[in-house]
């Protein structure tokens, strides 16, 4: 696969399966995602919440037509930084056959350029604490490990 036709897109619900195949084959990520079509109503109610959403994208990366990668953007507005407005860049995934291809630098970069183009102030994400390699590629596309994430379980 060449990742020059590699195409960049937001995610349509024929897409979804494939989106929650890329989840269900992640061992580290540890959200119980499952292909189990008992699951997959869950999985519509929150693509329709997410694409009724004005500040949430939801992308695919495709390759001759096969789904690849996902990642999905949020914009936020805070009071801080002049109100200034924000990207976070959430649950990337690329299909463990494509990885260190280029997908992931390219999906990237798409939430990259597209923050810019919208104004925002920065783009940021957060990783697993075990994803060290992750953590690395982070990095090396310009990514600082700038502060500590918590979380509170509630389900």
């Amino acid at each position: 696969m060449q990742v020059q036709s590699l195409q960049i897109r937001a995610a349509t619900e024929n897409d979804l399966e494939a989106i929650v195949s890329l989840f269900a084959d992640d061992p580290l990520g540890g959200h119980g995602d499952t292909t189990d079509p008992e699951a997959l109503p869950d999985y519509r109610a929150a693509f329709a919440r997410i694409t009724a959403s004005a500040n949430e994208t939801l992308y695919v990366a495709e390759l001759d037509g096969e789904v690849v990668g996902t990642f999905q953007t949020l914009i936020t507005t805070t009071l801080t930084g002049r109100g200034a407005s924000n990207m976070i860049v959430e649950a990337v995934q690329t299909r463990a056959d494509v990885r260190g291809r280029g997908v992931g630098a390219a999906m990237i970069a798409h939430a990259i350029d597209k923050a810019r183009k919208d104004g925002m102030r920065f783009v940021q994400l957060t990783s697993n604490a075990v994803r060290r390699d992750a953590h690395r590629f982070y990095e090396r596309l310009g990514f600082t490990p700038s502060h500590i994430g918590f979380k509170l379980k509630l389900k």
